[in-house]
């Protein structure tokens, strides 16, 4: 085989690699998630974006997906809520409250935002509301959910147990997928 023939050949091999990516979902899980790319291509359900790179740990990507996604659908539960939780993983406490308070005046029956907003709220040392907030929650959920029941029992136990200090409480959270597009955020002691 000449050189010619194998420069030929190494070409259209990598042409048709080329083709058949162009050809890929562009919302597929795992490393081939480029979500620069994803984010700004049309037609894409922005939601699902924020989603899926909520999950990657893309937070100032995911926000930026759920205000283009508020901006196609409109200010619905969903995106208030979405972008409350985008807020609160980037620290941005006051703006997660604000979204997820609103978010629950839209929909009084959001489980999402409820939770979410409880675990703002013990972010912020504010373990009383967020008792009642979690209450909330895990009636409207009819108990179903074992993360919203884990938060209501860590307020429960915040608000009994006086002895807590700054340096025992690790104030970090988890990120758990519900199915749906949704996910509730659970408050890790």
């Amino acid at each position: 085989m000449t050189w010619g023939k194998i420069i030929g050949l190494v070409s259209l091999i990598g042409l048709a690699a080329c083709e058949q990516s162009a050809r890929l979902d562009p919302l597929q899980e795992g490393p081939t998630l480029d979500a620069d790319t994803v984010v700004l291509r049309d037609g894409v359900d922005q939601m699902i974006v924020g989603h899926r790179l909520m999950g990657a740990g893309q937070f100032e990507l995911a926000h930026r997906a759920y205000l283009r996604a508020a901006g196609e659908q409109g200010m619905t539960a969903e995106a208030l809520s979405s972008l409350g939780s985008a807020s609160l993983a980037l620290g941005r406490l006051g703006q997660a409250d604000a979204m997820l308070r609103r978010a629950v005046e839209v929909d009084p029956e959001f489980v999402p935002a409820w939770n979410n907003l409880g675990v703002v709220l013990m972010e912020q040392g504010e373990y009383g509301e967020a008792r009642q907030i979690f209450r909330r929650a895990y009636a409207l959920d009819s108990g179903q959910s074992d993360s919203i029941r884990e938060n209501l029992r860590l307020a429960i136990a915040r608000m009994e147990n006086t002895g807590y200090s700054q340096e025992h409480i690790n104030n970090s959270f988890d990120l758990e997928r519900i199915g749906g597009g949704h996910y509730l955020l659970s408050y890790a002691p």
